[in-house]
C-alpha cells in the first residue's frame, strides 16, 4: 500500500476501529527495535528562528546528529486548548503568533507537510482522553522557529498536539506515556517550551549578556536538571512544591508542561543529556534535554 492510498483510506473511513487504525499505522510507521530520541527544547525568543547564535547553531547540529524521523510531533507551549487536539491538516500554515518583532520574522514560512493519517491514528490509539482532530491550527512558533534550523528543507511531516490548559500536570504526564510507542515508529517527539519562564521579570538591559540568570532562576534550573537525571518524574510533576522559587520560575505552566510530555515518553534504556544550558535575561532558561 502506498502513502496516497493509505491517506485516502484514512480520510474516508470515519468509523474505522482502533484495530484497523493500528493495522494501517503499521503499514507506514512499522514498529522497530530502534527508538527515536525524544527532545525537550527551550525555544526562547522567536528571533532565534532567524538569528545565528549559540541556540540556533545547536539546533542545526541536531539536524545532523539525529536519525531521520518519519514524522515529528511537537507539543508546544503556544497551543493551549480546552480538550486535547492533534493537527490533521495536510498543509499546516505557519502561524506568526507574536507581535513587536521585525518584518523579517513575519516573512518566515515553514512549509512542512502534515499527515492526516498519522493524526487520525494517534487520536484512535490514545485511550484517555479523547483526542480531537483539528483542521484549522498549523505550526506555531514553538514548532517552526526550531524546526527551520533542525530540518531546514521542511520535507518531514509535522504534527502538533495541543495542551489542555484546564488539566493538571499529572494529566499531561499520563497522556504522554501513551505516546511513547510512537518512538518505535520513527516519530520524533519534541516538547517545546522553557523550564524557567517568567517574562514579567525579564531584565532587558541584560538581554545580550551570555548566561545571565537571577540566582533563584539558576538554582531552580539546577534542581530541574538534578531531578531529570535522577528520573524523579513525580517530583517534577509536583513542581509547585519542588522549590521555593517554583512560583517565580513557573508563574504559569504553559512553558513547563511540554517538559512533562518529553519526560512522559522516556524509556529506562534512554541516556539523558542537556544542551543549550544557558540562562537569558535573568528569568528565562534555554536548557534543553535529549532522551535516547
Amino acid at each position: 500500500m502506498n502513502r496516497k492510498t493509505f491517506l485516502t483510506l484514512m480520510a474516508g473511513t470515519s468509523g474505522m476501529t482502533a484495530m484497523g487504525s493500528v493495522r494501517l499505522l503499521n503499514e507506514l510507521f512499522a514498529e522497530t527495535d530502534t527508538l527515536m530520541p525524544a527532545l525537550f527544547i527551550g525555544h526562547g525568543s522567536p528571533m532565534n528562528s532567524i538569528e545565528d547564535n549559540l541556540f540556533s547553531n545547536r539546533w542545526k547540529q541536531l539536524g545532523r546528529e539525529l536519525p531521520m524521523p518519519k514524522a515529528v510531533l511537537v507539543i508546544s507551549a503556544h497551543w493551549l486548548t480546552k480538550g486535547t487536539h492533534v493537527t490533521a491538516v495536510e498543509k499546516p500554515q505557519t502561524i506568526h503568533d507574536f507581535g513587536g518583532f521585525s518584518q523579517a520574522l513575519f516573512d518566515v514560512h515553514y512549509p512542512a507537510p502534515g499527515d492526516a493519517g498519522l493524526a487520525k491514528s494517534i487520536s484512535e490509539l490514545i485511550t484517555e482522553p479523547t483526542i480531537a482532530l483539528d483542521h484549522e491550527w498549523g505550526l506555531d512558533h514553538g514548532s517552526w522557529t526550531i524546526l527551520n534550523h533542525i530540518y531546514p528543507n521542511a520535507d518531514i511531516p509535522v504534527l502538533q498536539l495541543s495542551i489542555d490548559y484546564n488539566k493538571p500536570a499529572q494529566f499531561h504526564y499520563e497522556l504522554a506515556r501513551q505516546l511513547a510507542s510512537l518512538r518505535k515508529r520513527g516519530v520524533l517527539i519534541i516538547g517545546s517550551g522553557n523550564m524557567v519562564h517568567n517574562l514579567r521579570m525579564v531584565d532587558f538591559a541584560k538581554l545580550n549578556e551570555d548566561n545571565y540568570g537571577f540566582d533563584w532562576a539558576l538554582e531552580l534550573n539546577e534542581v530541574f536538571k538534578a531531578k531529570i537525571l535522577a528520573g524523579d518524574h513525580q517530583a517534577l510533576i509536583n513542581y509547585t512544591s519542588l522549590h521555593t522559587a517554583s512560583k517565580l520560575g513557573i508563574p504559569t505552566p504553559d512553558h513547563y508542561y511540554p517538559l512533562l510530555y518529553s519526560l512522559g515518553v522516556q524509556q529506562p534504556t534512554d541516556t539523558v543529556s542537556f544542551f543549550n544550558d544557558r540562562a537569558v535575561a535573568g528569568s528565562l532558561t534555554m536548557t534543553s534535554v535529549m532522551l535516547g
